[in-house]
């Protein structure tokens, strides 16, 4: 088939990489650089999403544990495994119980795959293990495993593996409109292709409205924003959001300490950064957790990535992080999706691609 892949993220790539892989003829069009929003403005998390068991996402969670051992075995010089810390505390809106039943469950999900099985730490070994943690109220922790990436870099390497595959990659090439039959509209050019694939992340509904094609699905756009502080920091701790359901990570990152992320509803007219608002939330989660304190002048670097929830539900931090492939004629749609997962949606895509090649409507 000749396939026309529209983004330049980590699920279009991957998404061109799998057809291409199937031998088919691939275009990918990505109207500014490769990796050059969302999937390169991510919490630079290699992961199955803990904290999506709580919202009985257990197929996605299974999945994302299992991809998380393709990216590690793939490309160790970007991805590696990573020991994080659960703090439990007096104030912890879960109980022990319930992190251990989650964890339990999040090893058991794992499989074969997984990275190391989790383990509870006393309230002595944890001050001892990990004395940056506020002391104050600390009744233990659990330690569990999941792996870190450099997004950016790992996006590229993708990118690279799918052009050797036969992809060929076009930047600076904006799609504005798509028809049903196969034709797309790049840069004032009209193109047609045997399949269309709409990967273009939180753009991807506005390019189906653009075109005049309904959906059956909407995107609910949330801006996760993170801060970059110029103290290093040898542990990585997730910790929940006093007084909210949400977690937060710590993390160190390139020999200094990454903090995310935020959840954020926006729309694509608003600017995608961090708010003073935000860079103030997530201050204040660190100062609760972590000694000595952090204030502005810590910060090095911010920065925000909008990711395209499915919408299902008026809380966006419930949202399913889960991914639906929606068809219409020959245009494939992506709604969704997360970077651990990439490759299997991306095998997926081929898959019914090649299913509705051999039995057209």
């Amino acid at each position: 088939m000749r396939c026309g892949v529209i983004g330049g993220g980590i699920n279009g790539v991957m998404s061109a990489w799998a057809l291409a892989q199937r031998g088919h003829q691939v275009d990918l069009f990505e109207r500014g650089e490769l990796m050059g929003a969302t999937s390169s403005a991510s919490t630079k998390l290699i992961h199955g999403g803990l904290r999506y068991l709580e919202y009985g996402e257990f197929r996605l969670v299974r999945e994302a544990l299992r991809e998380r051992l393709f990216w590690i075995s793939s490309a160790p010089h970007l991805v590696h495994r990573l020991e994080l810390v659960l703090p439990v505390y007096d104030f912890s809106r879960r109980p022990r119980l319930i992190m251990s039943s989650g964890l339990f469950l999040y090893d058991f999900l794992a499989g074969k795959s997984n990275l190391g099985k989790h383990d509870w730490i006393s309230k002595n070994d944890m001050i001892r293990r990990y004395p940056e943690l506020n002391a104050e109220g600390l009744r233990g922790g659990f330690t569990f495993f999941d792996a870190q990436m450099d997004d950016h870099a790992l996006g590229l390497w993708a990118a690279d593996q799918a052009a050797q595959a036969g992809v060929r990659i076009c930047t600076a090439h904006k799609v504005t409109s798509l028809s049903k039959d196969g034709e797309l509209r790049v840069n004032g050019t009209s193109m047609r292709y045997e399949m269309l694939f709409n990967v273009a992340g939180p753009w991807s509904e506005e390019l189906l409205q653009q075109s005049g094609i309904h959906s059956y699905h909407h995107l609910d756009l949330v801006r996760g924003s993170h801060l970059l502080l110029s103290r290093p920091t040898q542990h990585a701790h997730l910790v929940e959001v006093p007084n909210e359901e949400r977690f937060c990570f710590i993390l160190p990152y390139h020999g200094r300490t990454l903090l995310g992320t935020t959840e954020v509803r926006q729309t694509l007219g608003e600017p995608i950064e961090c708010t003073p608002a935000e860079q103030s939330y997530l201050l204040r989660v660190y100062n609760r957790y972590m000694n000595p304190p952090a204030s502005n002048k810590d910060i090095v670097s911010r920065f925000a990535g909008l990711r395209p929830l499915i919408r299902s539900g008026p809380n966006q931090s419930q949202s399913t992080r889960e991914y639906v492939i929606e068809r219409q004629g020959r245009v494939f749609t992506i709604f969704g999706g997360k970077w651990t997962t990439s490759r299997a949606l991306g095998e997926k895509l081929a898959s019914a691609a090649e299913a509705a090649a051999s039995h057209p409507d």
